[in-house]
């Protein structure tokens, strides 16, 4: 396995594919840093030379933001939105969508798993709740 900017890169897969694997870098990116670098982008991983991976290395590293830079960048601009109190801030501490999905029939992905309310019948069922609740 080859190691690009601290990230493991499995040596079977196309270079123009192995580079997705890097958070910030999608398809695009990859083809122009292929195209940029003059590196054959059907080329295994492991076909590459020291040389080449240098390439793609500084490469990478001059021009883009990705892995940890990326996610601590994300993150603040969130907690900015958070702390501005805009819309999409409210959003994002309420834990709802942010861009204008429906929420009343969908959002169980941000909403998390469904909440039942209603009316326990069963005596032990209801004392396993009480209890439930008791510990939280």
């Amino acid at each position: 396995m080859a190691r690009i900017l601290g990230v493991e890169i499995p040596d079977n897969k196309k270079v123009k594919i192995a580079l997705t694997y890097i958070f910030g870098i999608g398809d695009n990116r990859a083809m122009e840093i292929v195209k940029n670098t003059g590196i054959n982008g059907d080329k295994r991983i492991k076909e590459l030379t020291e040389e080449e991976l240098g390439k793609i290395t500084s490469f990478i590293q001059k021009n883009y933001k990705i892995e940890g830079d990326l996610k601590q960048e994300i993150s603040q601009n969130i907690r900015r939105l958070i702390d501005i109190n805009c819309y999409r801030g409210l959003r994002h501490k309420f834990s709802l969508p942010v861009r204008g999905q429906r929420t009343r029939s969908n959002a169980r992905t941000r909403k998390g798993p469904r909440k039942t309310v209603g009316v326990v019948r069963d005596k032990a069922a209801r004392k396993a709740i009480k209890e439930q609740r008791k510990e939280k």
